[in-house]
């Protein structure tokens, strides 16, 4: 998909409560995609020639750009496994991230389970290059799947806080709850590895967080796939890096299709 919300994902238009679009009406998955369009490229060419870097450390991995790939997951839901096993995504992800010299997040779906995680899986297969994502299930949950993380060295592990709202999950009695300022900080304390907290959409909860010990924060909106009418990540970016700047790593996903 290009992003384009006037467009069809695998025959099913955005509004598809189960398809890759967005929850509901697909109102917060269309305003990811409108938010992004009020920003264009300045063309600037009149001056000296040089070859632009973008070297990126992360967490002290190098990176060749500031670019990694996002932490989806379940995508065997919307074509079954005929089209691609959730193995063979999550292989493919982290070990193309791998040789493009940047990192592949991993998410957690109603799927995966401490025995049978996927995206752990693929990551242990690189030697750690990734991200491990949790769904924001019982803390006990979230803990040893950190601890998993952490015996095959990943670079960091994170709660997508947004999954709250996770139908996928509710629906496949996957119980996921809202995370408190004293349950972030427990999970911070918990682990040796940073701590990401996705799902950021108000300065708020980017403070909460950060107070909390989060080393970075996503503002994200889970693709517009939690909450229908909320704002696109764009819209609420500004907002939050005036706020936080200088205090936390910020990160940003939502509607990205191209480079």
């Amino acid at each position: 998909c290009d992003g384009d919300p006037r467009r069809l994902c695998q025959g099913q238009s955005y509004g598809m409560t189960l398809g890759i679009g967005g929850i509901g009406s697909g109102a917060s998955f269309n305003n990811n995609f409108l938010a992004l369009r009020k920003y264009n490229l300045k063309m600037k060419l009149v001056e000296e020639d040089f070859i632009p870097d973008t070297n990126y450390e992360f967490f002290g991995k190098k990176l060749s750009m500031p670019i990694m790939a996002a932490s989806v997951a379940g995508v065997n839901s919307f074509g079954g496994d005929t089209v691609i096993t959730e193995q063979q995504f999550c292989r493919a992800v982290v070990q193309g991230c791998k040789a493009a010299e940047t990192l592949g997040w991993r998410g957690d779906t109603y799927t995966y389970s401490l025995e049978n995680s996927y995206g752990i899986n693929a990551i242990a297969e690189t030697g750690g290059l990734g991200v491990k994502i949790v769904k924001p299930r019982d803390q006990e949950t979230i803990l040893k799947f950190f601890k998993k993380a952490e015996e095959i060295r990943c670079v960091a592990v994170g709660v997508d806080i947004d999954g709250a709202g996770s139908y996928a999950m509710a629906t496949h009695n996957k119980p996921v709850f809202k995370k408190s300022y004293e349950d972030i900080k427990e999970l911070v304390s918990a682990t040796k590895l940073p701590v990401i907290i996705k799902g950021i959409m108000c300065t708020e909860d980017a403070l909460k967080a950060t107070e909390a010990g989060a080393v970075a924060i996503v503002v994200s909106n889970h693709g517009g796939r939690v909450l229908d009418h909320t704002p696109g990540t764009a819209d609420v970016l500004p907002d939050i890096v005036a706020e936080l700047k200088g205090k936390t790593m910020i990160i940003a996903d939502g509607g990205v299709r191209t480079g």
